[in-house]
């Protein structure tokens, strides 16, 4: 027997903080080790982070990964364990996403990624090259990492290693998944272990796709497949789900969690790798195949990483794979984005206007999952999400949250904003679902604010807007509806920046938007209502989904009003309630909810224009609905989404959970998450500064002046002070 211990594992990084990276990355080595793993597998670009996006560009970022890799391998992290980590590198004129293999303090190999990811919310091609060579080439190492490690020139390219008792080679996550993959070449030239460092993300009912992958590589040639996941927020709208496993060939032995706070989740495995061996030499065409095989270069590695027979050890079994319904993943991921998002932005807390409807509700009670997880992580031992809990429910006194109705009240405001088109049944839901959840809870009415305005507008004009239902007419009606909406959010933002103090609490609340994914899709929303929020986490689900979600977390999470909530009609409450006429969603926008899912998968996921989205509606619903029909709502649709696209310019960020989001982020693609502290880059300044002070460098009187004179206002460069001629800039 050949038995050979892996470690994997879910690792939430930051993009650009490299403190707490490099945290994680050892943290995970040292339970690697403890554990008696060969192999410690992180996820993709781990050291930087997966989301650094135009920052990839930054020679900076390139060099402080490899100060980075250069700490660890200095230190004894490697000793007798092989580690990949992932990194940016450039070689020659071409930057890289690779992965670096390395043992006993030295790099056996870099592996440059070969197939990019560049469709959906992936941009690889922006900031990376592909390697297209089938060999591997000599890299010289950057001079400070060639001095301290004594190792001059290391091996880069496609390749594997072949160790004296089984052959390693790595595959980096969209790689799995193109046409011809590398782990069926590599498998036929014996590699027995493949480790797929990934940067994945949580999309809605799209884990299955990733398992199936991950059992198919091995299922019919055989192997050890490991896979490691980011999982949390990394500064943007993406949520990565983890499920770092282990699966030897075609079954699952070991598989992390989706959704988690932990910082850092290991998963082991204990393998046989002759089953393999086994697998492969009782196939007939398997061998034959490999007979004439393409011929992959090889790093020969003279060491061992498999342990002979012992039945102290134990070999891990085939599992179940674990998937969570439509309706947890609403729940969880959500949550621990939020989460994620609340302890590293600086905020103590969130608000949110809560209307008693299905979108609000939906966001209020993916805040209290949210409570309900970090008092049961703090229950469970885990000192980080205590530390963070207890410091932004600014607990004393050894005080802890061990109710989430308690925390949600420290942590989290919501408030009913009524006007006159306010029902009474709205507000007395909102309160309840505000009770249930345990948010400090505010009715207020608008009349007042709203009706200082239209005063305002008239005196200006000497006209006075009415409703449509009073005899206006539809542009009355919208400008009326507006300005509720607007003054909504004008109020939302004033309340989230003033009730800390008014509470004597210090920071600030991040205000929660509530508009869902078809709202947004066909522009219904107001600019500058409450779609303009700070963050959202439901900005990429559909309403279908979110009504299923209320049901269930009407049972599950122990929120019954939701029920009722979600059985009401939906309605914008923005015009006067009427005998004869009550505003509903739907009616306004001319579509269902559901059509408009069924729009947004043609628009987006099938590449439809209205000529091929009328001709494949009309087989879809062509029994219930006649062809001038279909084209009507063809039509109807396309005219709304055209002009209200202008819309997902200013849309709040959200949380990506289906693939046919709208949103607009297309130009300056860095993440809206930062640590402002930036600890590491800042004391490497301090650092360059100690230096410079060191070596007395001194600055004439006549250099001072040749620079003064470099342009005609003596600014040297020329910069303008932040804002200067512009009243919006730093706003």
């Amino acid at each position: 027997m050949r038995l050979l211990k892996v470690a994997t594992c879910n690792l939430n990084n930051w993009a650009m903080d490299f403190d707490c990276n490099m945290k994680n990355i050892q943290v995970s080595i040292s339970k690697a080790k403890e554990a008696g793993a060969m192999i410690r597998l992180g996820p993709e670009l781990e050291i930087t982070g997966y989301g650094c996006e135009d920052h990839f560009l930054e020679l900076d970022t390139v060099s402080h990964a490899w100060e980075c890799l250069k700490e660890l391998l200095l230190g004894d992290w490697t000793d007798d364990i092989l580690c990949s980590f992932g990194m940016p590198v450039i070689k020659g004129s071409e930057r890289y996403n690779c992965q670096i293999l390395c043992l006993n303090r030295k790099i056996l190999m870099i592996r440059p990624k070969i197939w990019l990811a560049n469709d959906g919310n992936y941009r690889e091609l922006r900031w990376f090259t592909a390697w297209k060579q089938r060999c591997l080439e000599d890299f010289q190492l950057p001079s400070d990492v060639s001095e301290a490690l004594t190792q001059t020139v290391v091996p880069f390219g496609y390749g594997y290693i072949q160790f004296s008792d089984t052959a390693v080679a790595a595959e980096v996550c969209e790689e799995l998944f193109v046409p011809s993959p590398p782990h069926g070449e590599l498998a036929l030239n014996g590699v027995e272990v493949f480790m797929n460092a990934s940067g994945s993300h949580h999309q809605l009912r799209k884990l299955d796709l990733r398992m199936r992958a991950f059992v198919s590589a091995t299922h019919t040639r055989g192997g050890v497949y490991i896979y490691s996941n980011l999982q949390g927020c990394d500064g943007g709208r993406l949520y990565f789900d983890g499920c770092s496993c282990v699966v030897v060939n075609g079954d699952l032995v070991a598989q992390g969690s989706q959704f988690s706070l932990k910082d850092v989740e290991m998963v082991f495995a204990e393998i046989d790798l002759d089953v393999v061996a086994s697998l492969r030499t009782s196939t007939s065409s398997f061998q034959e195949q490999a007979s004439c095989k393409p011929k992959v270069s090889a790093v020969i590695v003279p060491y061992k990483l498999c342990k002979s027979f012992n039945l102290r050890r134990s070999l891990s079994s085939p599992l179940k794979i674990r998937y969570h319904s439509p309706e947890e993943e609403i729940s969880l991921g959500p949550a621990c984005w939020l989460w994620d998002y609340l302890r590293r932005s600086g905020a103590s807390g969130f608000l949110l206007p809560l209307s008693g409807g299905a979108d609000s509700s939906s966001v209020a009670a993916i805040v209290g999952s949210m409570c309900q997880l970090v008092v049961k992580e703090i229950a469970n031992g885990d000192e980080q999400v205590k530390a963070d809990a207890m410091r932004i429910g600014h607990y004393t006194d050894g005080q802890l949250p061990v109710d989430s109705k308690e925390f949600a009240r420290r942590i989290f405001y919501t408030v009913f904003m009524g006007s006159e088109n306010s029902s009474e049944a709205t507000k007395y839901r909102a309160k309840l679902l505000a009770d249930e959840v345990g948010s400090w809870h505010l009715n207020i009415n608008i009349d007042g604010v709203v009706s200082s305005m239209i005063s305002l507008f008239q005196t200006l004009t000497g006209k006075r807007p009415r409703y449509k239902v009073d005899g206006g007419s539809n542009i009355e009606n919208l400008g009326l509806q507006n300005i509720q909406a607007r003054v909504r959010m004008v109020l939302a933002f004033m309340l989230a920046s003033l009730l800390p103090w008014v509470h004597n609490k210090p920071g600030f609340y991040l205000v929660l938007g509530s508009s869902n994914v078809d709202e947004a899709l066909r522009g219904y929303l107001t600019k500058y209502d409450c779609s303009s929020a700070d963050i959202n986490p439901i900005g990429s689900i559909s309403k279908t989904d979110l009504r299923t979600f209320l049901r269930w977390a009407a049972t599950h999470l122990g929120y019954s009003s939701l029920a009722e909530i979600e059985a009401a009609p939906p309605t914008a409450e923005l015009e006067p309630i009427r005998s004869n006429y009550s505003q509903l969603d739907e009616v306004d926008m001319g579509m269902t909810y559901d059509e408009l899912s069924v729009y947004g998968r043609m628009r987006k996921i099938f590449r439809c224009g209205p000529v091929s989205m009328f001709k494949n509606l009309c087989y879809k619903w062509g029994t219930i609905l006649t062809p001038k029909e279909v084209g009507d709502k063809v039509k109807h649709f396309f005219k709304y989404y055209s002009i209200n696209r202008h819309k997902m310019t200013v849309l709040t960020p959200s949380y990506h959970a289906e693939s046919y989001s709208p949103e607009d982020n297309r130009f300056d693609l860095r993440q809206f998450l930062y640590n402002v502290k930036w600890p590491y880059q800042f004391r490497k300044i301090d650092e360059l500064v100690d230096e410079l002070n060191g070596d007395h460098v001194a600055i004439t009187k006549s250099t001072c002046q040749e620079t003064d004179t470099v342009d005609g206002d003596g600014g040297g460069m020329g910069v303008v002070a932040a804002g200067a001629g512009n009243p919006k800039a730093g706003l």
